[in-house]
């Protein structure tokens, strides 16, 4: 140990004094000789200087995230050329190929065995288009196809079938309202199922503050108790005098007329969904207005379902739908970690989009160039910090996906073919519309809405508001965190696939806007310096993520 100029002198003078004490008395005493003014003391050792603070890797590789390298690849990927993207196209391919090459010049490893392009995990679909011909008859009555009725997804009326439908109500199972409760098992039997829900004072009866529930927003939460209790078909039917089916079925019709895709490898499960005009609805329940309207009265006035005085009608229906097969495809570029190589990180978004409708190509520059990018851009990041020494100790796998806008098929695929164990998956950080405003928060600033984020790991949720604390500073928007939210935004991109296997999650996104699915969606219209800061979010969550000492527990379980 070194000493203090002061301790060296106390040391110095306590040796002497031992020393002369050892002197034989007629010995002449030592004289001390004093400094004298021109005496300079002895040079101290230089203070030392305060350590300097260790380097923040993760904000200097975060800041190679920007918006001119996210504006680079969206212009490719979200231009006319690529088509729209439409999921088993020539422009889903070419997005394919150009996610691939990316992955493959930031020395990502191509991770699927037995492929031809070890970055791509092909699978096999099959193309579903709806033939001329679909009818519907009762009695002696016949109706037409986009005039009277209308279907989405699956069919299974091929050839004409004779119907005895069941009437569900407003379809709608919870705590304290079931109008199940009363029908017994309707496995494998066709439902007739009211839009909307119960309606007291001019409130809905299920939703909070007045505001609508889940179950009067989206028949697709309809639809999915329908397919949990194993029905084979619902038709819906909207009394509401401000619906206009005409009008619905006019603007639907070129989206209907676009085919729907299911695996060859497993049959579709879900229930098959057909949409009918009021006059159709009157003829199957065997009723008139009057009395579907005492009917919607005394449930509402009840504040439960009430057995009705309906009659269903059986019918004849014919919904005849073409076949044929095709492949897509999952990008995948993976990188392996250090000392926790053999658990997952997921950043995921789905490179697809809706294509060419009406002869107008819908680019999808936010729904969903804006997070296939801002995955490039994170695994540029990720690759640039492990090439300079700082990779991360969990692996990352950056997974694109393909069959979003069909029903989340390509990470359905993924997580049901998984290229690493779900069970070494320790989280899904899904990027889907980064790059717009919504109405909500024009004017106001910065922001993302994060979904899901608390469902299932109360760390996660945690390490996303300390990153954002610690780096980005921005709005948090948690509204469709509730169970109630309407829009069922949770249910409805990649990251659910995961979190049915009780992954933890975190879903961003910006809300939708007037161009959401329509052909404006366009780069012109993206706000790149937005965009940034919303990757970069992701991105610090991920190092979070990548590098913590355990995985995010799993500690919760919300609806």
């Amino acid at each position: 140990m070194k000493l203090s100029f002061l301790g060296a002198l106390l040391l110095a003078g306590a040796c002497t004094t031992a020393a002369v004490g050892q002197q034989p008395e007629n010995k002449r005493k030592i004289k001390v000789k004093r400094k004298t003014k021109t005496e300079q003391p002895a040079a101290t050792e230089p203070a030392t200087a305060p350590a300097a603070a260790p380097t923040d890797w993760a904000r200097q590789y975060g800041q190679t995230i920007t918006q001119a390298d996210l504006r680079q690849h969206l212009t490719v990927l979200a231009s006319d050329a690529y088509e729209g993207r439409e999921t088993g196209e020539k422009g889903q391919k070419m997005a394919a190929d150009y996610i691939s090459n990316r992955f493959k010049e930031l020395g990502l490893t191509g991770p699927v065995q037995g492929s031809d392009n070890p970055y791509l995990q092909h699978f096999t679909m099959i193309r579903s288009s709806w033939k001329d011909g679909a009818t519907l008859k009762v009695g002696s009555q016949s109706f037409a196809w986009l005039q009277d009725f209308y279907g989405y997804g699956s069919s299974p009326f091929q050839q004409a079938t004779v119907v005895q439908p069941v009437f569900a109500g407003y379809g709608i199972e919870q705590d304290g309202y079931s109008d199940y409760a009363a029908l017994g098992d309707v496995k494998g039997k066709d439902l007739i199922i009211l839009t909307g829900e119960p309606m007291k004072d001019g409130k809905p009866l299920l939703g909070k503050d007045g505001q609508p529930s889940k179950w009067g927003m989206d028949y697709r939460g309809k639809a999915t108790v329908a397919t949990q209790k194993g029905a084979r078909s619902v038709f819906f039917v909207s009394f509401n005098p401000n619906d206009n089916f005409q009008k619905t079925a006019a603007r639907f019709g070129p989206y209907l007329k676009k085919p729907t895709i299911t695996f060859a490898d497993k049959p579709s499960d879900r229930v098959a969904t057909f949409f009918v005009s009021p006059a159709v609805g009157y003829k199957l329940l065997g009723t008139t207005a009057a009395g579907v309207t005492k009917y919607t009265d005394a449930t509402a006035a009840g504040g439960k379902p009430l057995k009705s005085t309906f009659k269903p009608a059986k019918f004849t229906i014919t919904a005849p739908k073409d076949q044929q097969p095709f492949t897509t495809e999952n990008v995948l570029g993976f990188m392996e970690g250090s000392d926790k190589k053999d658990e997952i990180l997921v950043v995921s978004a789905h490179y697809d989009h809706i294509g060419i409708i009406d002869g107008e190509v819908h680019n999808g520059a936010d729904d969903d160039g804006s997070g296939t990018v801002s995955v490039l851009e994170l695994a540029e990041a990720f690759t640039k910090a492990k090439a300079e020494g700082h990779g991360p100790r969990r692996s990352i796998l950056f997974l694109t996906v393909t069959g979003e806008e069909k029903g989340l098929l390509g990470s359905e695929y993924y997580t049901d073919h998984p290229i690493f164990p779900l069970a070494q998956t320790v989280t899904d950080l899904n990027i889907d519309m980064v790059g717009r405003t919504d109405k909500g928060h024009e004017g106001k600033g910065d922001y993302v809405y994060v979904i899901g984020s608390d469902k299932l790991s109360s760390e996660l949720h945690a390490a996303l508001e300390n990153a954002n604390k610690q780096y980005v500073q921005m709005d948090l928007d948690f509204q469709f965190n509730d169970p109630q939210d309407p829009n069922r935004f949770y249910y409805r991109s990649d990251h659910y696939n995961f979190a049915k296997h009780k992954i933890p999650v975190a879903f961003f996104f910006n809300g939708v806007h007037d161009d959401y699915h329509g052909p404006k969606d366009e780069v012109d219209k993206i706000e790149f310096a937005k965009m940034e800061k919303r990757a970069q979010l992701v991105y610090y969550l991920a190092w979070d993520i990548a590098n913590r000492e355990n995985r995010p527990v799993v500690d919760s379980n919300k609806p």
